[in-house]
């Protein structure tokens, strides 16, 4: 048995450093984990709040929205009503986890297992964070957003960078690339790029050409809509990327906002797709070091019990007919899922060799969920890995919701058929595809009126919300600069649902 790292509640940096070192060990020796280098920060609730209200990040450009959401936020936690994450890590080399000087020393080792451990694990091996991120340059690439944005403001005031923000944020669901065209781009060339072209836009910049004559419509050739559409690239699912490209009256430092709010929304677009995969893997890495650490006589059976309570409230999964029941716990379902790999390649049943015979049996459950936790995403992990022995213990059930009957009716129970059914069904609930519109541009035409025509794709004859979809189409209005026109179609006949259309409202493009 070993001597224990620590004894009692208060912390201090020394008994952070041994229990950092006895974790290490045993994700280096036991776990094998492949990790990016760690930085634990200890920070204030105010300012946990802070990164809180700046969407998590350490390093973020002003909006007026974080502030909101920063005083939302902290009043709620000063009237009690609300409590605050033990930590926040960044998907960034080297992997920085914030964990609050408030938290006991149990709770600081605990979340250094959690996040500098686990999650820390989970982003660099991810396919998904592999393909679309880029943690080595994230940070300097914010540093240098934050500090582009107030030369803008400074130059170009306030009020007009505002309103690109504005807008831009509005769009942020829409800025994504969701089938990877190219690998996402190096962040850090992203930046050397846009002094390029600053410097090459002074450099080449001749008001004279203001002067020039234009062609007349007569003289131009009119192109067909298949040739506009191959022209320009379309149909297009990334409006973000299309306004910064095409957009004809955007300036350059306009286009450059545009292209940070997409470089942000494209570094978050994988953990919106693994939220139950890369929770369950830090809960269950968390839980394994944490009774390994009881194990040897490194941690108290005090501090055995308090990392329980908090474990347990963590993963707590109250039953559908509770009042506190709002959906699945992506806590409860990630880590029940990877606690039943475990027991499945150590303790497997018949039916788990029928089911998985694959990993059933195979002793090895580290290597088991490292291959999982690196190749899949929560759809796919879920269709492939939830067990009937799952199901039944979190009591899974399909429910068929018909408007033409007067109940919900129990479509799905627990036999062989009910199975794969429940497990297709939640792992719908997990596909992006599914849950966010699928709301792509199909034509422009920039010689004629310049109107900007997009299609919703309609599936399960699910419409979008007309006041919100007016309000959205406004922003990307204001920075198309002319009418924009959405059809909502169905996705099985293409026949036209809806119409909702919208014109700038804001002039973006003059000085106030």
């Amino acid at each position: 048995m070993g001597e224990l790292i620590y004894d009692g509640a208060d912390w201090d940096y020394d008994k952070i450093q041994r229990a950092y070192d006895a974790i290490e060990v045993i994700g280096e020796q036991d776990l094998r984990l492949d990790l990016y280098p760690n930085q634990i920060e200890v920070i204030t609730f105010e300012q946990m709040l802070d990164a809180y209200s700046s969407i998590g990040m350490p390093l973020m450009y002003k909006h007026w929205s974080f502030g909101k959401r920063f005083a939302r936020d902290e009043a709620l936690y000063r009237r009690g009503l609300r409590g605050l994450a033990y930590e926040i890590v960044i998907n960034s080399s080297p992997c920085i986890s914030y964990i609050m000087e408030e938290n006991t020393m149990t709770m600081q080792t605990l979340v250094m297992a959690h996040a500098g451990f686990g999650h820390n694990h989970f982003f660099k091996n991810n396919h998904l964070f592999k393909l679309w991120t880029d943690a080595r340059g994230i940070l300097d690439y914010l540093d240098f957003a934050k500090g582009f944005i107030a030369q803008c403001e400074e130059r170009y005031g306030q009020q007009r960078v505002e309103h690109v923000l504005d807008a831009a944020h509005a769009l942020m669901g829409h800025g994504v690339h969701r089938y990877p065209k190219r690998r996402y781009p190096d962040l850090a060339r992203e930046q050397k790029r846009e002094r390029e072209r600053l410097e090459y836009q002074e450099k080449m910049y001749n008001d004279l050409w203001r002067t020039v004559p234009k062609p007349s419509g007569a003289t131009q050739e009119v192109k067909s809509l298949s040739e506009r559409r191959a022209l320009l690239g379309l149909p297009e699912e990334n409006l973000l990327y299309f306004l910064e490209k095409k957009a004809p009256r955007l300036e350059q430092w306009q286009r450059e906002i545009i292209r940070i709010v997409r470089h942000v929304s494209q570094y978050f677009y994988p953990q919106k797709q693994t939220k139950v995969m890369n929770e369950g893997c830090a809960t269950w890495v968390h839980y394994y070091i944490m009774n390994r650490l009881h194990e040897t006589g490194q941690i108290s059976d005090g501090a055995m019990l308090e990392l329980l309570h908090s474990h347990t409230s963590v993963i707590f999964q109250p039953d559908f007919d509770d009042p506190r029941f709002s959906g699945l716990n992506p806590y409860a379902l990630g880590f029940g899922m990877m606690s039943d790999i475990e027991r499945m390649c150590l303790e497997p049943t018949e039916e788990d060799r029928a089911w998985f015979p694959d990993i059933a049996g195979n002793r090895d459950p580290v290597e088991t969920l490292k291959d999982a936790w690196a190749n899949y995403r929560d759809e796919s992990f879920i269709l492939q890995f939830l067990s009937p022995a799952l199901i039944r213990k979190l009591r899974l059930f399909k429910l068929r919701d018909d408007t033409d009957l007067p109940h919900l009716r129990v479509d799905r129970i627990h036999n062989e058929r009910g199975y794969r059914i429940i497990r297709r069904a939640l792992a719908l609930q997990h596909d992006l595809s599914c849950l966010e519109p699928n709301i792509q541009i199909i034509d422009v035409d920039l010689e004629g009126d310049r109107k900007l025509m997009l299609h919703h794709r309609v599936l399960d004859g699910q419409l979008l919300d007309a006041a919100e979809s007016k309000a959205v189409l406004r922003h990307l209005a204001n920075l198309w600069g002319y009418v924009v026109v959405m059809l909502e179609v169905s996705a099985m006949s293409d026949a036209v649902l809806k119409e909702h259309s919208a014109s700038p409202t804001l002039n973006l493009f003059d000085r106030f």
